[in-house]
């Protein structure tokens, strides 16, 4: 069976599926929720020893650190995923949510009420955690999942979608609305991007050119995930008791995610004082650092080695311990840095002043911007939303960590008496 049949095949049978998380209740799909969840914890060891294939497989191919970071999985990890699904459990129903209703002179009610897409499609890299994490919110939502994952996860993938339908056949809910997408052929992602009229939406998670050969070639309408070359600037109103370790989490808490910072911005009037500390507690931490003239002066004087940033430096997303760091002279200079190399992911600033933040926020064309925060914390989890399904930093119908609301469109009901249109 070729790649377009097989996708169809999957589809058809997502689609059918789907009308049982439309005839549940929330709470019912909240249950099966907390059952793929006990299921997770439950299979803890088979999860890990899938995982130990793919780890062994891709660390005989060379995968880079970061992305082994990202396929790693712990009992820690898979302890997190199931409490991810248990937290989007409780969270309210989004389905069925008036978002207006009037009525017309003509005695017309019209509402406007929250539905899902239908069936939608995953293109992810490397994290087995977005297997869980997309299911969940898919189905909360009432969508039917078309999961498509990297094949250095296979294993990993293939073991977590069995456990959560395992638990879903203990409900009113098909299993079916779970399907894996086989990742042995490049094939299937075209023909999944090509299967308008089978697939409602589809969703890319990864890398930069992952993102751009989804968005680019796809023929079903989908959500711009984005890639995260975020920035923290330093203002010359800082508090640099805080600034500190804002920036050393925001780089090394997990480099390897989106929301991890690549750039920091220095006022010129702070330089002195912040750059010598600063500079110090990243060499400590291992971080490879790409720096402009005046940055590599103050480096130099301390002995601290590093490198001269180019022009492909400033826009690169590292996934890694490696950062940039510039000096400019005032607000405007650093968010005109940051509008030409960033991707609208994340931006923070640090200050004390509440016109300099009101400022940055202005100029700041971004889908989170932090302030006196980490950029770490641009996390659907960590926003309240349980998990999420990615972080949107394009700007029709999402932007920022998509969880179950972003996951409804609407549908109009519109009530009459036997009004008929003149």
């Amino acid at each position: 069976m070729d790649a377009t049949a097989i996708i169809a095949e999957l589809a058809d049978k997502a689609r059918v599926a789907e009308r049982t998380l439309i005839a549940a209740t929330g709470e019912e799909r909240a249950g099966a929720l907390r059952l793929m969840a006990d299921e997770i914890n439950a299979s803890s060891a088979e999860i890990l020893a899938a995982n130990a294939k793919d780890m062994a497989a891709a660390s005989a191919d060379g995968m880079a650190s970061s992305m082994l970071d990202r396929l790693l999985l712990s009992a820690q990890r898979v302890e997190g995923i199931a409490d991810g699904a248990r937290q989007v459990s409780k969270l309210p129903n989004p389905l069925g949510k008036t978002i207006r209703e009037s009525t017309l002179p003509n005695g017309l009610h019209l509402k406007q009420l929250t539905v899902p897409f239908g069936v939608v499609g995953m293109v992810y890299e490397a994290r087995p955690n977005v297997t869980v994490d997309a299911a969940v919110i898919l189905l909360m939502s009432g969508n039917a999942a078309l999961l498509r994952g990297s094949s250095s996860a296979a294993h990993s993938n293939e073991v977590l979608v069995n456990v959560m339908r395992r638990a879903l056949a203990k409900t009113s809910i098909s299993p079916e609305v779970i399907q894996l997408v086989p990742s042995d052929d490049r094939s299937t992602v075209q023909a999944l991007l090509h299967a308008r009229g089978k697939v409602d939406l589809v969703i890319p998670r990864g890398s930069a050119a992952l993102i751009r050969t989804v968005v680019d070639d796809s023929t079903v309408p989908t959500i711009e995930t984005g890639a995260g070359v975020c920035h923290v600037y330093v203002d010359e109103d800082a508090d640099l008791s805080i600034a500190l370790p804002i920036v050393i989490n925001s780089k090394t808490h997990r480099p390897s995610v989106c929301n991890a910072a690549e750039t920091l911005l220095v006022h010129q009037a702070v330089a002195n004082e912040f750059l010598p500390v600063v500079l110090a507690s990243l060499a400590k931490a291992d971080v490879v650092l790409n720096v402009d003239t005046a940055t590599a002066k103050i480096a130099q004087e301390l002995g601290i080695k590093t490198n001269q940033a180019t022009q492909e430096n400033w826009s690169t997303e590292y996934n890694a311990l490696e950062m940039n760091i510039a000096v400019v002279p005032t607000l405007l200079a650093a968010a005109d840095h940051i509008a030409k190399y960033g991707t609208k992911h994340t931006e923070a600033i640090i200050t004390k002043s509440d016109e300099h933040a009101s400022r940055f926020i202005a100029l700041s064309d971004s889908a989170a911007i932090m302030v006196n925060a980490s950029t770490r914390f641009t996390d659907g989890e960590q926003m309240g939303f349980g998990a999420e399904i990615g972080i949107s930093n394009q700007k029709l119908h999402a932007r920022g960590p998509m969880g179950l609301e972003q996951m409804t469109t609407t549908t109009w009901i519109v009530t009459g008496t036997g009004q008929i249109r003149a």
